[in-house]
């Protein structure tokens, strides 16, 4: 029995023993539900899981007002619930503390309301929200266009405003600056997001991973720049390559990479992408490999800077015992990342499925 399979029986059965360990979201509905939500269940090719409630945010779904997923089982505070129905009744919304007092709250008892309860803050629950709703648009492939933009949307500003305070400035605002293109890319590990303009690919990252918007947000400030959703070359060709790579059939990515970063980081993701694929490195010879031995921590630091998941393999270093160490992705992708790559090429070890992988049939 798969991952998938266990998870959905889970679902069926209303199990609360995996309280905690998934969340569901059901894509006819767009909603996310707790494993023993009590509304009819839904068929398992309609299912994506999750680990956490945010990620089921950063990929578009709300949640559940039957089982209320970021309410129980442990009950909140009042407080912390009112805050919650405020931002789904306005999720494009982007709050401020003046805002959140007139809930006679405090900012910073709201920031650990929720950090305690949920794991992020306020803030970071509001902003993955917005972020779900952008992200959703691009799934569909929803292009902004100016006289189009509040048509369909689920928000009453609609997704160009919601966009824009996330991303950038709209196309008709950005003036002289870049503009860069954003698409959604499914993979069997789950959804990843790929930013490129017509020469390079300037991000790849899975859409649930935590401090996605961060990252997003510095790169449009570095190279100030709007990100609209669309495709460019760079984009289609690395979804190819990612399709192949998760074949079996590509060992290696060929799209241009625009490595956006410190002379050092740059190194570092150099010397990332010299580590053969199907093999490992430690953080101590990721630092000798570019003649820093002493240097382990910068390059481990460099390593989790990398914003171009998988194409450049930071989930190929390991800790020197052997340990999987970090990545951003999530512990559960990389274990499959280095089974995938290493198994590839011998048909004696079995594969593995991925965590995230929406569930299309059994």
């Amino acid at each position: 029995m798969t991952v998938h399979q266990e998870y959905y029986q889970a679902l069926l059965e209303k199990d609360s023993r995996y309280e905690g360990l998934f969340y569901v979201g059901v894509t006819t509905t767009g909603v996310f539900c707790r494993p023993t939500c009590p509304a009819p269940k839904p068929k398992p090719y309609n299912c994506e899981f999750f680990e956490t409630a945010e990620g089921a945010l950063l990929a578009g779904f709300r949640p559940c007002k039957r089982c209320r997923p970021l309410s129980n089982p442990n009950q909140v505070p009042e407080f912390v619930r009112a805050l919650v129905e405020a931002v789904e009744a306005n999720p494009d919304r982007k709050w401020r503390s003046d805002d959140v007092r007139q809930f006679h709250v405090d900012p910073s008892t709201a920031r650990r309301g929720f950090q305690k309860h949920f794991g992020m803050t306020f803030v970071e629950y509001a902003r993955a929200r917005r972020l779900g709703l952008a992200m959703k648009q691009i799934r569909q492939g929803r292009p902004v266009i100016d006289a189009q933009v509040t048509a369909g949307y689920e928000s009453g500003s609609g997704f160009r405003d919601a966009f824009s305070r996330i991303m950038g400035e709209a196309p008709s605002l950005a003036g002289s600056t870049r503009v860069l293109e954003a698409a959604w890319i499914d993979t069997p590990l789950g959804p990843m997001l790929a930013v490129a303009d017509e020469r390079a690919l300037y991000l790849l990252e899975f859409v649930d991973r935590r401090g996605l918007e961060r990252e997003i947000e510095s790169l449009r400030k570095k190279l100030r720049a709007a990100i609209i959703p669309g495709r460019t070359e760079p984009i289609d060709r690395i979804e190819g390559e990612l399709g192949g790579y998760f074949a079996g059939d590509t060992t290696a990515f060929n799209t241009p990479l625009a490595r956006i970063g410190t002379p050092f980081q740059r190194l570092v993701w150099e010397a990332l992408s010299e580590i053969p694929y199907g093999e490992t490195r430690s953080y101590s010879q990721l630092a000798a490999a570019i003649g820093r031995p002493a240097a382990v921590r910068a390059a481990g630091r460099a390593n989790g800077a990398n914003r171009q998941a998988i194409v450049i393999p930071c989930h190929r270093v390991i800790n020197a015992d052997g340990g999987l160490g970090g990545y951003g992705g999530g512990l559960s992708r990389k274990t499959w990342l280095l089974h995938h790559e290493q198994s590839a090429g011998n048909p004696a070890v079995p594969e593995r499925d991925g965590l995230h992988e929406t569930v299309k049939e059994f």
